[in-house]
């Protein structure tokens, strides 16, 4: 019975051994189909084809394998062979850390995102008015903030919430940031915004609910001012990186990754902060990563012990609300925290270590 068994197992190895060299001679000239089809300009996956070949095996399928196996294992070849002509298995995102071993280091305007320094963005979810924004761009100056976010555009899940002043916040906005000497950085959510967005910030944000919208992210990448994409709710961090390479692919390579929580079941926090996406990031990754930790907690009680820990993990910087007077906010009121509580938050961070000191007077 032994020497029956390794009998036909010395013709199954033999058999596999045959199959390999096959599928060998198949994929060589699959890779010379794909280079025809290439210099004659004629797309690479025909599904006609392939339907008729599967139409075919599957007719003059002898068995034992069902029609549904052959068809099944014949699908798996077909792919593999597309997979080769497209290049795929060589091909590395432009957004990898092996196609760029060095970070990238963004230098926006003087100020850098990205490399030793690692960075505060804060400012009010939303622009409500000139004062309102000029107060908090004021406190900013005090604590040598370089970046202010500011919302002018809210996309809202009631779409009977305050979705923002529009292009007049812009205008407050630049205004604030051109008497106090600060970068600002808002948010846009349509394509056709890109242009008058140049024209007032000095960073664009892709919020967490645009991470996907593939036309935006293309026109961002055809624009020459850098961006700040935040993942998605319920993204994975391939397809966060999947959306920057949209944005780097069109030849904008100023991108600032934001990781600003993920949807999870757990109801204490607004979202659950993924701390292990920054060192996982910055290993994936040559771009800079921020921590967004007001929108990933929603609770000023923990904004602190977060923002160490993002520090702490590697990321490039952190982003907070910050409000004159949040209880009156018109979005977002319970996790904005005031002027005082934020000078309070910037004190403890540098105390901790994890940021350096950079104060600068203002009369």
């Amino acid at each position: 019975m032994s020497e029956q068994l390794e009998s036909l197992r010395k013709q199954l190895d033999e058999i596999n051994l045959k199959l390999l060299d096959l599928l060998s001679q198949r994929a060589a000239l699959a890779q010379q189909i794909g280079e025809v089809k290439k210099k004659q300009g004629i797309n690479k996956f025909d599904p006609e084809r392939e339907k008729n070949m599967l139409q075919t095996l599957v007719k003059l399928n002898p068995g034992p394998f069902s029609d549904d196996t052959v068809s099944y294992l014949f699908k798996q070849i077909f792919k593999a062979s597309l997979d080769l002509q497209l290049d795929n298995h060589k091909k590395e995102l432009l957004v990898s850390r092996k196609k760029k071993e060095a970070d990238t280091v963004l230098d926006i305007s003087g100020a850098t995102v990205g490399g030793a320094r690692k960075q505060v963005i804060a400012g009010p979810c939303a622009v409500e008015s000139e004062k309102q924004v000029f107060t908090v761009a004021k406190a900013l100056k005090e604590q040598g903030i370089d970046l202010m976010r500011g919302g002018a555009y809210k996309p809202r899940t009631s779409p009977y919430d305050f979705q923002g002043l529009g292009e007049e916040g812009l205008k407050i906005l630049r205004k604030a940031g051109d008497t106090f000497g600060l970068k600002v950085i808002s948010e846009i959510v349509s394509p056709t915004d890109v242009e008058m967005a140049e024209r007032y910030l000095d960073v664009i944000q892709i919020g967490a609910r645009n991470m996907q919208n593939f036309e935006l992210l293309k026109e961002v990448g055809s624009a020459k001012t850098p961006v700040l994409l935040k993942r998605g709710l319920s993204a994975t961090m391939e397809e966060f990186l999947f959306a920057a390479e949209y944005i780097v692919s069109r030849g904008n390579h100023q991108v600032i990754l934001c990781e600003r929580g993920i949807r999870t079941y757990e109801k204490w926090t607004r979202n659950t902060l993924d701390i292990s996406a920054v060192p996982i990031l910055k290993n994936e990754s040559h771009l800079p990563v921020v921590v967004d930790v007001t929108h990933s907690t929603g609770r000023r009680d923990i904004l602190l012990p977060c923002a160490k820990a993002a520090l702490a993990a590697g990321a490039d910087g952190v982003m907070l609300e910050v409000h004159p007077n949040p209880s009156v906010a018109l979005s977002d009121a319970k996790q904005q925290i005031d002027v005082s509580r934020f000078e309070t938050f910037m004190k403890e961070l540098r105390s901790s270590g994890l940021l350096e000191e950079k104060l600068v007077s203002v009369k």
